[in-house]
C-alpha cells in the first residue's frame, strides 16, 4: 500500500508539475506578443514611415528605414525591460516565465552555433617580442603543421620546433620583455613552455567571460554559451539570431582598438608599390586566385588614401599587402590597411590607407585608454558614430598627435586592423574624446559600442565549426516531426488494442503519460528541444510500450498455464521486471555515451531517449500496475487476448539450432561484407571530413542536377562538390564542398571566398536577379536556408569521439551482462550480435550509397542511430537469454538445443511486438 499510495502521488504531482511547464510557453507568447504591439505603437507615435518622410528619394527610404528598425529593436528592448517584473503565468514574471518555457534549438526555429577555439597560435605570435623573428614564424608554421595528426599542445610542439630550428635557442630572448617578470632572460625553454600554457589557459578562461558579457550586450541574453577548456573550444548557440554572418563577425572580433598616425601617399610611394606587385605576381609560390595587374585593382584616389579597391577584390589585396614581397619594399615605417566597405555610387569599394607605424608593434593609443564607448549620431550630418571616451594617457597622447597633424594630417581609427574612419585633425585639443565613424548604420554603431565596452578578446577566436539553419528549415522539421510524431501515436496506439484487447488500454495510457512527463521533464529541467530530439522523442513511443508488450506476454503465458487472473498478473510483472531493467539499463547506457560523446542536436537525442527511457520504466511499470490493480479490485479484469494474438506464434515450436549451421554461413557473409565495406569506404558527412555544405533554394526547378554540379566544379577550382536534393525537392538542393577546406587564411576570408564561388556557380539557376547579399542571407526564402562548415582539425576530433562511443558501448554492454549472468559465454554472445548488427548497418551504407534516392552518410546522426541500434538490439538478447538461464534451471536433463529452442519459441512474440513497435515507428 506505501508504494501504490506514493505511486499514485508522484503521478498526480507530475501531471501538474507538466501541465504546468507546457503552459508556460502559451502565456509568454501572449505577452511578448502585447510587447511588440507596445513597440510598434510606440514607434508610430515617434516617427513618420520612410515614405512619408522622404517620397522621392529611395536611398534616404532605405537608410531611413534601418534606423527604424533599429529604433524598433531599442524599443522592444525597453517595452521588454519594463514587463520583465509583471506576472505572465501564475507567479512568474515575464523574465522568469521566458527562462523555463519550453526551449526550442536552432534547427527547430532558425538561427546558428558556433564552436571557436583559441588561437594559440596567434597568441604565441602575438607575445612574442619581435613578431616577425623568422625562426618564430618556421616554428609556428611547423607546429601548426603537426598539429593538424596530434594530440599534443600546439605549445609543446611549437617548443618542440622552435629548438629544431634554432638547436641552442632560447624562446626567453623572445618573452622575456614582455612577461611583466615571469619569465628572466636566462629561463629555460620549459620554463617559458609552462608560461605559455598557463597564459593560454588564463586566455581562454577570459575570452570565456568577454563573451558571456558581448552576448549579453548584443541583445542575445538567450544564447547558450558551453566551454570545453579539455578541446580548448567555446560553443555557442543563438537561436533565432537574425543576420548570422554579422553576428559571427562581433563575437569572434578581438575588438582591438588602435589610433594611428595616417601616412598621405607620395608618387613615390605608389611606384614603389607597384614595383612590389610585379615582384609578388612573379613569385610561384603566391596565391593564383587573383592574378590582376596593381593598377587593374587599386583606383587611386588621392588625399589620405592610397585608393580603393571592389569589394570582391579586397580579400585578395589583402593578402597581397601582407605579403613578404609588399613588406620588404614598404620597410619597418609603414605598413597599409583596408578600410570598411562603403557604397560610392552604386559600387561597393573599399578604401586602402598607408599607416605611419614609426618602426613600433604598438599603436600610440590602445584600446586599454579607452574608459568607455557609446553610439550617436554625428550633428553636422545625421550618420551613425561611435563616441570614444579617453583617459588620461590616452587624452594626453592624443592631444600630442592632434597638435602635430593639425591642419595637414590625419588620425586613422582601426578597430581589428580595419580602418573604419580617417579623420583630418582640425584642432589641437579634443579633450578626451575621439570618434569613430564612417559606412556603418545605426545598428552596427550601436553593436560596435557594445563590443567595445565588454572588453577585447585576449587571443583571438577561430571558428572550427560553424551550423547555420534558416527559420524555414526549422518550420519544415518541427513540422515534420509533429506529423511523424502524431502518425506513430496514433499506429502504436491502434495495434495494442488489436493486439491485446482491453489490455491495450492500459499500455496506450503509459504511453500518453510517458509522452507528457518526458515533454514536461524537458521544459523543467531547462533542456532544449532539437529536431533529433523530436525523433527521440518518436522513437519513445515505440520503446515506451515495449515494456508493457513484454509484461503482458508473460502473463499471457501465466494465463494459458490455467492461472486466475490476479496470480497470472502479478507473476507476470513479478518475473518481467529482471528483463526490464536489463533492457532498459543497457538502452540508456549507450543513450548516455552519445549524450557525452555528442554535439548540438545529437545531445538532444540522447538527452530525450535517457529520459524516456526512466519514465518509461515508471509508467511501464508502476503506473500500469496501479491501473490493473485499480480495475483488478473492482472485480473486473483486462482481457489480454484477441482471435489475432491467440492465433500468432501460439505454441510456436521452431527448430532452431537445428539451422545454426545455415546461420553460421549468413554470418560469415555478413562479417565479410562488414570488413569489405570498411575497404570499400563511404560517404562521411562535412562533420567527419571537414569542408562546408550550403542547403540552397533556387526558388524554380531544376531537372538536372549534374548542371549545377558542373558548374560548380569550375568555381571549386576543378573539386567536384556533392549536391542532393533536399526531402525529393526539385527546387532546394544540399551542397556540400571540400574546397578551401585546408586554407589556413583567416576563417572569414576563406568563407567569404567559397560563398563568392558558390554564388557565381548557381546564380544562373536562381530564380529572378539575385544579389550577393540576398543569396547569402536567404532573403525571401530564396538562396541559402541553411550552413555548415568544420575545419579538418575538429572533423578528426569528432570522427575520433564517434569510435570511441561506439567501441565503449559495445565493451560496457558486454561488461554488464558478463555481471549480470556471471558467465563469459553470454557476454561473447552480446558482442558477437552486436557486432553482427553494426557489420549490416555499415555495409548497407558502403555499398547502397550510390544507389538509394537519398545521402547515406557517416555522420553524428549516423553514430547515433548505430549506437540505438546497439542499446535497441540488446532487448530482445537479454529476454532470451534471461528465458534460457530460467529453463536451465528448470528443465534439468534436457540438452542445450532443446532448452535454446525452447526459450526462443517462448519469447518469439515479444520479441517480434518489440521490434515491430521500433521498426513502425522509425519507418513513420
Amino acid at each position: 500500500m506505501p508504494l501504490k499510495g506514493l505511486v499514485k502521488f508522484l503521478t498526480i504531482a507530475l501531471i501538474l508539475v507538466c501541465i504546468f511547464q507546457l503552459s508556460i510557453g502559451y502565456f509568454v507568447k501572449q505577452k511578448t506578443n502585447e510587447i511588440e504591439a507596445r513597440a510598434t505603437k510606440n514607434l508610430n507615435k515617434a516617427y513618420p514611415t520612410a515614405t512619408a518622410k522622404y517620397p522621392n528619394d529611395v536611398a534616404l527610404q532605405k537608410l531611413y528605414t534601418d534606423t527604424l528598425n533599429a529604433e524598433k529593436e531599442k524599443l522592444f528592448i525597453s517595452e521588454e525591460k519594463k514587463a520583465a517584473k509583471e506576472n505572465t503565468a501564475y507567479w512568474l514574471n515575464y523574465r522568469q516565465a521566458k527562462d523555463a518555457q519550453l526551449r526550442l534549438g536552432l534547427d527547430l526555429q532558425g538561427g546558428m552555433s558556433v564552436t571557436m577555439e583559441v588561437a594559440i597560435d596567434e597568441l604565441v605570435k602575438k607575445e612574442a617580442a619581435n613578431k616577425s623573428d623568422p625562426n618564430l614564424l618556421k616554428a609556428i608554421d611547423a607546429a601548426n603543421k603537426r598539429k593538424a595528426n596530434s594530440n599534443a599542445s600546439f605549445i609543446k610542439l611549437f617548443r618542440e620546433e622552435f629548438e629544431k630550428v634554432v638547436p641552442n635557442g632560447s624562446l626567453a630572448a623572445l618573452y622575456a620583455s614582455g612577461s611583466n617578470g615571469k619569465l628572466a632572460v636566462n629561463s629555460t625553454n620549459a620554463q617559458v613552455e609552462t608560461y605559455l600554457t598557463n597564459l593560454a589557459k588564463d586566455a581562454f578562461k577570459t575570452n570565456y567571460g568577454t563573451l558571456q558579457k558581448r552576448l549579453d550586450g548584443l541583445g542575445q541574453g538567450s544564447a547558450q554559451i558551453s566551454p570545453d577548456e579539455a578541446s580548448n573550444t567555446i560553443t555557442v548557440e543563438m537561436p533565432g539570431v537574425r543576420n548570422p554572418e554579422d553576428m559571427k563577425a562581433k563575437i569572434r572580433s578581438s575588438a582591438s582598438l588602435e589610433m594611428w598616425e595616417v601616412q598621405n601617399p607620395t608618387n613615390e610611394m605608389i611606384e614603389a608599390l607597384k614595383k612590389a606587385d610585379e615582384m609578388y605576381l612573379a613569385d610561384s609560390t603566391t596565391s593564383t586566385t587573383n592574378r590582376k595587374k596593381f593598377d587593374d585593382i587599386l583606383k587611386i584616389q588621392g588625399g589620405n588614401r592610397i585608393g580603393a579597391v571592389a569589394e570582391e577584390d579586397a580579400e585578395y589585396f589583402k593578402e597581397r599587402i601582407n605579403s613578404i614581397q609588399y613588406q620588404s619594399v614598404l620597410g619597418t615605417n609603414t605598413k597599409l590597411m583596408m578600410g570598411k566597405a562603403e557604397e560610392v555610387n552604386d559600387k561597393t569599394l573599399v578604401p586602402v590607407y598607408a599607416i605611419a607605424t614609426n618602426g613600433e608593434d604598438k599603436a600610440p593609443i590602445r584600446g586599454a585608454m579607452v574608459s568607455r564607448a557609446e553610439d550617436n549620431r554625428d550633428q553636422t550630418t545625421g550618420k551613425p558614430e561611435v563616441i570614444l571616451y579617453l583617459n588620461k594617457e590616452g587624452e594626453r597622447i592624443f592631444d600630442e598627435m592632434a597638435a602635430k597633424l593639425y591642419g595637414k594630417g590625419s588620425i586613422a581609427v582601426v578597430l581589428d586592423e580595419t580602418v573604419y574612419s580617417a579623420p583630418t585633425i582640425n584642432a589641437q585639443r579634443f579633450g578626451g574624446v575621439a570618434n569613430i565613424s564612417g559606412a556603418m548604420s545605426v545598428k552596427e554603431a550601436q553593436e560596435l559600442a557594445s563590443v567595445l565596452n565588454n572588453g577585447k578578446l585576449s587571443a583571438p577566436m577561430r571558428i572550427v565549426q560553424d551550423d547555420t539553419v534558416g527559420a524555414s528549415i526549422g518550420q519544415d522539421s518541427i513540422k515534420g516531426g509533429f506529423i511523424s510524431f502524431i502518425i506513430a501515436f496514433i499506429v502504436i496506439f491502434i495495434l495494442m488494442l488489436v493486439y491485446y484487447n482491453t489490455a491495450g488500454w492500459v499500455a496506450n495510457i503509459a504511453l500518453i503519460a510517458n509522452l507528457l512527463f518526458t515533454i514536461g521533464a524537458l521544459s523543467m529541467l531547462g533542456f532544449t528541444l532539437t529536431a533529433p530530439g523530436i525523433a527521440g522523442l518518436v522513437l519513445t513511443i515505440g520503446m515506451a510500450v515495449d515494456t508493457n508488450v513484454i509484461i503482458f506476454e508473460r502473463i499471457k503465458e501465466e494465463l494459458e498455464k490455467g492461472k486466475d487472473y490476479a496470480a497470472a498478473v502479478a507473476e507476470g510483472y513479478r518475473r518481467s521486471l529482471a528483463p526490464v531493467l536489463d533492457a532498459h539499463f543497457t538502452t540508456f547506457l549507450t543513450a548516455a555515451i552519445l549524450f557525452y560523446f555528442g554535439i548540438g542536436p545529437v545531445k538532444g537525442f540522447g538527452t530525450t531517449q535517457m529520459l524516456g527511457i526512466v519514465l518509461s520504466l515508471f509508467c511501464g511499470i508502476l503506473l500500469s500496475r496501479l491501473i490493473t490493480d485499480w480495475y483488478t479490485n473492482k472485480n473486473r479484469h483486462f482481457n489480454y487476448f484477441t482471435p489475432l494474438s491467440r492465433r500468432i506464434f501460439k505454441h510456436a515450436q521452431f527448430k532452431f539450432i537445428e539451422y545454426r549451421k545455415v546461420t553460421y554461413i549468413i554470418s560469415l557473409v555478413v562479417l565479410l561484407l562488414g570488413v569489405a565495406a570498411i575497404f570499400n569506404g563511404f560517404d562521411t558527412g562535412v562533420e567527419y571530413s571537414g569542408g562546408r555544405s550550403y542547403k540552397v533554394n533556387f526558388g524554380q526547378s531544376i531537372k538536372n542536377s549534374d548542371e549545377i554540379r558542373n558548374a560548380l566544379t569550375a568555381q571549386f577550382g576543378g573539386k567536384t562538390p556533392v549536391v542532393r536534393s533536399i526531402k525529393g525537392s526539385d527546387e532546394m538542393f544540399e551542397i556540400t564542398t571540400s574546397y578551401l577546406k585546408d586554407d589556413s587564411r583567416n576563417d572569414a576570408v576563406v568563407d567569404a571566398e567559397v560563398r563568392n564561388a558558390l554564388f557565381t556557380g548557381v546564380k544562373k539557376f536562381m530564380k529572378g536577379d539575385v544579389t550577393a547579399e540576398a543569396f547569402t542571407k536567404g532573403t525571401n526564402n530564396l538562396g541559402v536556408i541553411g550552413k555548415k562548415a568544420v575545419s579538418p582539425s575538429i572533423s578528426d576530433d569528432l570522427k575520433k569521439g564517434a569510435q570511441k562511443a561506439a567501441l565503449f558501448s559495445i565493451l560496457i554492454i558486454a561488461l554488464y551482462i558478463f555481471i549480470r549472468f556471471r558467465d563469459w559465454r553470454y557476454s561473447l554472445g552480446t558482442i558477437v550480435a552486436l557486432l553482427h548488427d553494426v557489420f549490416v548497418t555499415l555495409a548497407v551504407f558502403s555499398f547502397l550509397k550510390h544507389i538509394m534516392p537519398f545521402p547515406l552518410e557517416l555522420d553524428q546522426h549516423f553514430i547515433a542511430a548505430v549506437l540505438t541500434v546497439i542499446g535497441f538490439s540488446m532487448n530482445d538478447t537479454i529476454i532470451v537469454f534471461d528465458r534460457v538461464r530460467e529453463y536451465a534451471r528448470t528443465m534439468r536433463g534436457a540438452d542445450k538445443g532443446t532448452i535454446i529452442n525452447k526459450a526462443i519459441n517462448d519469447t518469439l512474440s515479444r520479441t517480434i511486438m518489440t521490434s515491430l513497435t521500433v521498426f513502425l515507428t522509425i519507418l513513420i
